[in-house]
């Protein structure tokens, strides 16, 4: 690589990799909390978010590439735009064209690593999750008993207990509420009990200590009442039953599993749901190629204008451009339009729009597609300032 390459790369480097980290740190957060309410809900250990969140992070990985390419890039022409630099290496005879070699770098070493994430990892990873998700809600986790909160074991049998210690090893103020199918119940209370494992893996024992127990079956005129210093209440564990097997959704299914359920689909329903889902996929990361292009158009500012309307417009193309490709693919899945035209031609008016933006910063003399709209905003902000009151005091002074 030459000099420039070399500094190219560094300038694009920094902002792309910060924001990258920021986009994936801003998408855990904002799970974070809704999976700590969830684990603690269901009972389960905290140890288990972590696991959840480490399952999600190749979707916010592909989300936030993009975004990190496309913000990596545009910051970095926009330093050698508002520093002169971009002047110079113009004058000295380098074009548009030269400047986006070491940016495709990036974008082709990117798109094979978003392409790999969503086209394998991130199925694979969506499927644990929600694998997680169900054993938590079934109890397969070996979640807790909760404090205070009646707890049903099966069908048959309620239990409640007023504290825990010893990470549930002595529980103490004990209700437990028992059916049998001929009609028998037992209402049981005791002021100490812990559980002990059997020979028999679905069924434990519950050995309870000073307490009550309360025996009624219909032929009996009243209930027998016992007191004890000491009894064992065997408990049936509930059947939990087994996880799905992977692909239950399309979004667990990869690419090339995608591509031969949408050809092979058990009905038409299934093979435009995995239609849609692979051209999908296959058109996100496609965009990536486009991204340079657009960076450029808006990374340059017009001449004497240190605004930053391009960063802003560029987010706002990209989110706006993803949230229509999800629409077309929800469009394509219901069979209404055909997912290759559904999310083809949204592609090729997008990049269509960029490559406009491309030809006419970089070949029409003193071109620049957002110019208009640079005009309108500088105008607007001008507006709204006058009318700001002490705002023109403070920046005279």
């Amino acid at each position: 690589m030459k000099s420039i390459d070399r500094y190219m790369a560094r300038l694009i480097a920094v902002p792309l990799f910060s924001t990258l980290l920021i986009a994936v740190m801003l998408f855990v957060l904002d799970r974070m909390l809704g999976l700590f309410n969830f684990v603690a809900t269901q009972g389960g250990p905290i140890s288990v978010v972590w696991r959840m969140l480490a399952n999600l992070l190749p979707e916010y990985l592909g989300l936030g590439i993009p975004i990190g390419l496309m913000l990596g890039i545009l910051l970095a022409f926009r330093r050698l735009s508002t520093s002169s630099e971009l002047d110079v290496l113009r004058g000295v005879g380098m074009s548009y064209n030269r400047l986006l070699r070491v940016p495709y770098m990036y974008t082709i070493a990117l798109a094979l690593l978003n392409l790999a994430i969503v086209g394998y990892v991130q199925p694979i990873a969506r499927y644990y999750y929600e694998g997680l998700r169900f054993e938590l809600r079934t109890g397969a986790l070996g979640a807790s008993i909760k404090v205070g909160e009646f707890t049903n074991l099966g069908s048959k049998m309620t239990l409640r207990i007023e504290e825990s210690k010893d990470k549930g090893r002595e529980l103490s103020g004990i209700f437990v509420h028992a059916q049998s199918q001929n009609g028998d119940w037992l209402g049981v209370t005791a002021e100490k009990g812990k559980f002990l494992a059997t020979d028999d893996p679905n069924v434990i024992i519950f050995r309870l200590a000073n307490g009550t127990l309360v025996h009624n079956r219909p032929e009996f005129k009243t209930p027998r009442v016992l007191t004890f210093t000491s009894h064992d209440l065997p408990i049936n564990l509930p059947k939990f039953e087994s996880f799905r097997v992977r692909g239950g959704r399309n979004l667990e299914y990869t690419l090339p599993e995608l591509a031969k359920q949408g050809q092979r689909g058990a009905t038409l329903e299934q093979r435009d749901g995995s239609r849609s889902e692979f051209h999908f996929r296959l058109a996100e990361v496609a965009t990536m190629f486009l991204l340079p292009l657009l960076a450029l158009a808006l990374g340059v500012p017009p001449k004497r204008s240190s605004s930053a309307l391009g960063v802003f417009l560029s987010i706002v193309m990209i989110v706006t451009y993803h949230k229509v490709n999800q629409y077309a693919a929800d469009v394509g899945e219901l069979g209404r339009i055909d997912p290759i035209v559904a999310l083809w031609v949204p592609f090729t008016i997008f990049a269509g729009l960029i490559l406009w933006m491309y030809y006419t910063i970089a070949y029409v003399p003193g071109g620049q597609p957002i110019g208009a709209l640079e005009r309108v905003f500088s105008k607007t902000f001008k507006a709204i300032t006058k009318r700001i009151p002490g705002f023109r005091k403070s920046k005279a002074a």
